[in-house]
C-alpha cells in the first residue's frame, strides 16, 4: 500500500488547447483504481523526472480525472506538453470542497476571473445535473481580453440554457469584440438572486476575489454565504513544508475554498 506522498501513475487520455499557454487533460489510471473527487479539490499533479505541482480538478465529478493547466513554468510546462499515452504521477485527493449540498434550495452565484474559471466548473456541472435543487442560478465571468476567455464553447451552450444566467466581461476588448468591457464584479449588480439566501462561489486572482465579495456583500450576500477559493502555491498537500501558509492557516490544510468572514481580514493584510 502506496502513501499520500507516492503519485500513482495516470495515462494521459486527451489533450485540448485552451488558451495559447493553457491545455486541459483528461486522465485515467494506468493500474485501474482511479481516486474520487469533489468540486473544489485539488491533486498534485507529477512530471516524472521534473516535479510536482497543485492543479485544481476541472472536470465533472464521476467522469475522467480533468485538470486545466497554465503552463507557467518548468514542472506546468512538462504537464501541458504530455501527450495521449504519456503518464503522469497524481497524489490525492487533497482539500475541501465547494458547498454544492449546502446550497440546496438557495440561488447560486458563480463568480470567476480568467483560469479560476476551473477549479468553479465542477460546482458548476454539479448544479446544472441537479438543477431541480436549486434556485436562480448566475455564473459570472470574467478574462482579461476575448482570446483570454477559457472554455468558450461551454460557457456559449450554457447561455443558451433558459434556466442558467450567463455573463461574460473582459478587460479590454478588441475589434471584434461585441460584448461587455470591464471587471467582472461589476457584472453582480445585473444579476438575478435573492441576496439573503443565496450562496456565492468565487475564484480568480486574489484582488479580483476582494472586489467581486464586496460587490456581493454590497449587494446584501451575507460574508458567511460567499466562498473563495485560495489558489495559494502549495508544495506537499498535506500541511507538512507550510509553503502555502496564510497568516494562521494552510491552505492544502485547511482549504483551498473558505468562508469570506474567515479570510477577510487576512486578505486586507497586504503582505501576507
Amino acid at each position: 500500500m502506496t502513501g499520500p506522498m507516492t503519485p500513482q501513475p495516470f495515462r494521459v487520455t486527451s489533450r485540448k488547447r485552451e488558451l495559447s499557454d493553457t491545455w486541459t487533460l483528461e486522465l485515467e489510471p494506468v493500474n485501474g483504481e482511479g481516486i474520487d473527487v469533489a468540486p473544489g479539490q485539488f491533486t498534485m499533479l507529477y512530471a516524472f523526472g521534473i516535479g510536482e505541482v497543485p492543479i485544481s480538478v476541472s472536470g465533472d465529478v464521476g467522469g475522467p480525472l480533468v485538470h486545466t493547466v497554465r503552463s507557467v513554468g518548468a514542472v506546468s510546462e512538462a504537464i501541458c506538453a504530455a501527450e495521449p499515452g504519456d503518464v503522469l504521477g497524481v497524489r490525492g485527493p487533497f482539500g475541501n470542497v465547494w458547498p454544492v449540498d449546502e446550497a440546496v434550495g438557495a440561488d447560486v452565484v458563480v463568480v470567476a476571473g480568467g483560469i479560476g474559471l476551473a477549479p468553479l466548473r465542477p460546482a458548476v456541472l454539479q448544479v446544472l445535473g441537479r438543477r431541480s435543487e436549486f434556485g436562480e442560478v448566475a455564473l459570472l465571468y470574467g478574462s482579461r481580453t476575448p482570446a483570454d476567455i477559457l472554455y468558450p464553447d461551454e460557457l456559449h451552450d450554457w447561455r443558451g440554457q433558459f434556466h442558467l444566467q450567463v455573463d461574460v466581461t473582459v478587460d479590454a476588448g478588441d475589434g471584434g469584440w461585441q460584448g461587455k468591457v470591464g471587471v467582472v464584479p461589476k457584472l453582480i449588480g445585473a444579476a438575478r438572486f435573492d441576496p439573503a439566501s443565496a450562496v456565492a462561489f468565487v475564484c480568480g486572482p486574489e484582488i479580483m476575489m476582494h472586489f467581486a465579495a464586496q460587490g456581493l456583500l454590497e449587494k446584501g450576500v451575507p460574508p458567511e454565504r460567499i466562498y473563495l477559493s485560495m489558489e495559494r502555491n502549495m508544495r506537499c498537500g498535506l500541511g507538512h513544508c507550510g509553503h502555502c501558509q496564510l497568516g494562521p492557516t494552510l491552505i492544502c490544510r485547511d482549504g483551498p475554498v473558505y468562508r469570506y468572514d474567515e479570510m477577510e481580514q487576512l486578505m486586507k493584510v497586504r503582505e501576507l
